[in-house]
């Protein structure tokens, strides 16, 4: 049987019978498709393609119209997106190589003391997660964490969590990391509102799910020797100031939230009003920080041009592989959405008297227990529950922030995350699962929570 007659004979399959439920026979086929290519280790960009062509088949689109779908679906996501995510990677390698990320760490422990040890770190975590993408702000504060836990002689997890726990919240909740970026631009969301909404949620939740939860765990002990354990060698002669590092890695939020209030209280349409928007659109924001942190970085401290551009060069290397698999997962939402399953998918959530915000979470949380990849699990989502925004009667900003908390759920073997923690910290399967997988997991319900009491007061 060719690949043509094997579509055809899918497409009979799933279109006969009620058609009430065969559109959601197609999701669960795409969806258990591309969990199967994950575990045959198909790289996520093509499984994501061959999932959205797959399915568009299957739903009953032609050729011609499945590979318009997947034109537009390159289209409206790169063209939302990928300015935001390379300058966003771009300010991060700089902070990271001129040594501003470290000043931010040095600074606020210096402040707080070793009694609250667990706040500094958490704050440390916080800010350095906003500008930073979570690999990048994981692998520095790693030597710091071994280094407070030997001179302080805590358990290295009671210091470790909150820091966890503040890059985990921040890359699924707040803009401009890729996993937010992506939804803001699949769901229609305002990215200000996303951000102002996202800040809310992750002040309370990373308390609990950081230095509360560090303390419960502080009984797991942790061998502190080993190539993660060994003092770390001096990577900077002399940081950056304290006051540009803070204001530089910062910049981008402070805009952005502030042209949230500008939309909000300024006059419509005065001069002011639309200085302050332009300057606090995402990727404006992000290259006045970006092109700020080069300057001061970079040319200030005597760095060459090309030493300079070699930072941006390695810093767009780096996500190269991160924007195809985005775009693939804005294919799949084309897909579905150009397929007609758009009134189908609405109406499944008031069919089953099912909230639309618990139902996105849901299916995110599903994806991201059988993917592994909170990415996938996000933009995979995105595509599914897109309808339900475009039909109205939830905010696109809520539905962001629905489907974020969604995707840090139920971390474990399968996702790239679970193993870092675990071979970075030194621990065993069980204590990952114990302290790794338990505050990926707590951060997604509280996040839901949070999620539905703002639908109820917003």
């Amino acid at each position: 049987m060719n690949f043509a007659l094997a579509i055809s004979y899918l497409h009979h399959f799933f279109l006969a019978g009620n058609s009430m439920i065969n559109p959601l026979i197609i999701i669960v086929f795409a969806i258990a498709l591309q969990v199967l290519l994950t575990v045959k280790k198909v790289n996520p960009f093509l499984s994501l393609l061959i999932v959205a062509i797959v399915a568009g088949l299957a739903l009953g689109m032609p050729g011609a119209d499945v590979l318009k779908s997947v034109e537009k679906g390159v289209g409206s996501t790169l063209g939302g997106l990928a300015l935001i995510i390379c300058l966003g990677a771009a300010l991060g390698k700089i902070l990271e190589v001129s040594g501003g990320a470290e000043q931010i760490s040095s600074s606020l422990i210096n402040a707080f003391g070793i009694k609250n040890i667990q706040w500094a770190v958490m704050l440390t975590g916080f800010l350095i997660g906003i500008p930073l993408f979570y690999n990048a702000g994981f692998v520095i504060l790693v030597p710091l964490i071994f280094t407070l836990a030997r001179s302080t002689k805590l358990p290295l997890l009671y210091i470790a969590i909150p820091m966890a726990a503040a890059l985990s919240i921040t890359h699924c909740f707040l803009p401009p990391h890729p996993g937010p970026v992506v939804l803001v631009n699949a769901l229609g969301a305002d990215t200000g509102k996303v951000l102002v909404y996202g800040i809310m949620l992750t002040i309370p939740i990373m308390i609990v799910a950081g230095p509360v939860l560090g303390r419960f765990l502080q009984g797991i002990h942790v061998d502190l020797d080993g190539v993660f354990g060994t003092p770390p060698d001096k990577k900077f002669t002399e940081l950056p100031s304290k006051f540009l590092s803070f204001t530089i890695a910062l910049l981008p939020v402070f805009l952005i939230s502030l042209a949230v209030v500008a939309k909000s209280f300024l006059p419509e349409g005065s001069g002011l009003q639309k200085v302050i928007l332009f300057l606090g659109d995402s990727t404006i924001a992000l290259l006045i920080a970006t092109l700020l942190a080069i300057y001061f970085f970079g040319v200030r401290q005597g760095r060459t041009v090309e030493e300079t551009q070699k930072w941006l060069s390695d810093s767009i290397s780096g996500i190269a592989m991160i924007l195809l698999i985005i775009t693939a997962g804005g294919v799949f939402k084309q897909v579905l959405t150009d397929s007609g399953t758009s009134e189908y998918i609405s109406s499944f959530s008031s069919k089953w008297q099912m909230p639309p915000l618990l139902f996105a979470w849901i299916v995110t949380a599903l994806l991201r227990v059988t993917i592994g990849s909170a990415t996938v699990a996000g933009i995979t989502a995105a595509g599914i529950v897109a309808p339900i925004v475009m039909a109205g009667g939830v905010s696109p900003e809520l539905m962001v922030l629905a489907v974020g908390t969604g995707s840090v759920f139920g971390s474990h073997i399968n996702d790239s995350g679970f193993w870092m923690f675990k071979e970075f910290f030194n621990l065993t399967l069980k204590q990952t699962f114990s302290s790794w997988t338990v505050m990926e997991s707590l951060i997604s319900v509280l996040g839901l929570v949070g999620v539905l009491l703002l639908d109820a007061f917003i």
